[in-house]
C-alpha cells in the first residue's frame, strides 16, 4: 500500500492536531478545568498517525491511558475529545470517561485504558471476535514499554500466537516506565525479540520515523489480514514530559532534553515532505495553523459545554 501525497499532507495535519491537543489537555489542566491527570503523548505523534493511516473503519484500537493521540489517529473529533477531558456531556463518553478512559466504538476507538497492560488481554478478545466473524478485520494494541513487562503481556501473545490471531501489538518504548528507565527492567535491547519465545514476528523501528513505522505496520497488519497471525511491532521513541500533570518520572533534562527535541517527529517529517516536494514551506505553516485554530476551537467547545446533571450517573450503568 502506498500512501498518496494527500494522504501523507493529511497525516502531518494530524501529527499537529495530536500535539495542540496536548499542549491545550497541559495548560487546562494547570488551570483547573478538570481533574484525574493526564499523559501527554507529545512526541510520540508518528507511530499513531502512520499506523492509523493503514487501517480500516472497521479495524479495532486500543491504547494505553496515553490514548489520546491513537484517538484523534483513528479519527476522533477534538472537540469530543476535548470535551471529554474536562467532564462535559458533550464528550465521547458522556463526560463519564475523562482521560484515561476514553472509548468511541463507531470509529473503531474501543476505548483506553487506566490500569497498566490491561488493555492487552482485551485486544486479544477482540481479535478473537474477528477471527470468528471472519472479517478481515484486524485489531492494533498500543502499549508501553513498562506494559511488556507484565505477566498479560506474555499471556496473550502465547494466546495469540496459538490461535493466530490478527492482532498487532505495537509497544511503544519511550524509555520510561513512570521514572523507570528501560535499560533497568527490560533485559534486552529490543523488546520485540520477546517475539521470539512464542513463534510470532518480532520487528524494531524508529517510532519518530513515519515512513519506517508505516511500512512495518504495512506488512504486519497484511500479515493479519491474510490469517498469518500477529506481529510485535516494538517503535522506539520518546517521552518529553512527565509522566503525567501530576506526577514526575524521568523525563528530559538537560543534555538529554536536547537530545530528545532533536527527534521531535514533526520537524522530522516535515522536512522529509518537502524534500519530497509533496510540500511546500507556505503549506507547511498553514497546515500548522489550520491544526492550532481546529484545537483552539475544541478548548473553547470543550470549555462552553454543559456539564452532567446529577442523574446522569445512572444513566448507561449495566450491571
Amino acid at each position: 500500500m502506498t500512501l498518496t501525497d494527500q494522504q501523507q499532507l493529511d497525516l502531518l495535519r494530524q501529527m499537529w492536531l495530536i500535539r495542540f491537543f496536548e499542549e491545550a489537555a497541559i495548560r487546562l489542566y494547570g488551570e483547573g478545568y478538570y481533574r484525574g491527570s493526564t499523559h501527554p503523548y507529545i512526541a510520540q505523534e508518528a507511530t499513531a498517525v502512520a499506523i492509523s493511516a493503514l487501517l480500516r473503519p472497521d479495524d479495532q484500537v486500543l491504547a494505553t491511558y496515553r490514548g489520546h493521540g491513537a484517538a484523534i489517529a483513528k479519527g476522533g473529533d477534538p472537540k469530543a475529545l476535548m470535551a471529554e477531558l474536562l467532564g462535559k456531556t458533550t464528550g465521547v463518553c458522556k463526560g463519564k470517561g475523562g482521560s484515561m478512559h476514553l472509548s468511541e466504538p463507531a470509529i473503531g476507538f474501543l476505548g483506553s485504558n487506566a490500569i497498566v497492560s490491561a488493555q492487552i488481554p482485551i485486544a486479544g478478545g477482540v481479535a478473537l471476535s474477528q477471527q470468528m466473524d471472519d472479517n478481515g478485520a484486524v485489531t492494533v494494541c498500543f502499549f508501553g514499554d513498562g506494559a511488556s513487562c507484565e505477566g498479560v503481556f506474555y499471556e496473550t501473545l502465547n494466546m495469540a500466537a496459538l490461535w493466530n490471531l490478527p492482532l498487532i501489538f505495537v509497544v511503544e518504548n519511550n524509555e520510561f516506565a513512570i521514572s523507570t528507565h528501560v535499560s533497568k527492567s527490560v533485559s534486552v535491547p529490543d523488546i520485540s525479540t520477546r517475539a521470539q519465545g512464542f513463534g510470532l514476528p518480532g520487528v524494531t523501528v524508529d517510532g519518530r520515523d513515519v515512513y519506517a513505522v508505516y511500512d512495518a505496520a504495512s506488512e504486519a497488519i497484511e500479515r493479519a489480514r491474510r490469517g498469518d497471525g500477529p506481529t510485535l511491532l516494538e517503535a522506539k521513541t520518546v517521552r518529553w514530559t512527565r509522566h503525567s500533570a501530576v506526577s514526575a518520572g524521568g523525563y528530559g533534562a538537560g543534555a538529554d532534553a536536547e537530545r530528545w527535541r532533536l527527534t521531535d517527529p514533526i520537524p522530522r517529517y516535515t522536512d522529509e515532505l518537502l524534500r519530497r516536494e509533496i510540500l511546500s514551506a507556505e503549506m507547511a505553516t498553514q497546515i500548522e495553523n489550520a491544526a492550532k485554530v481546529e484545537i483552539d476551537a475544541a478548548v473553547q467547545f470543550a470549555i462552553d459545554s454543559p456539564t452532567p446533571e446529577l442523574a446522569a450517573m445512572y444513566e448507561d450503568v449495566f450491571a
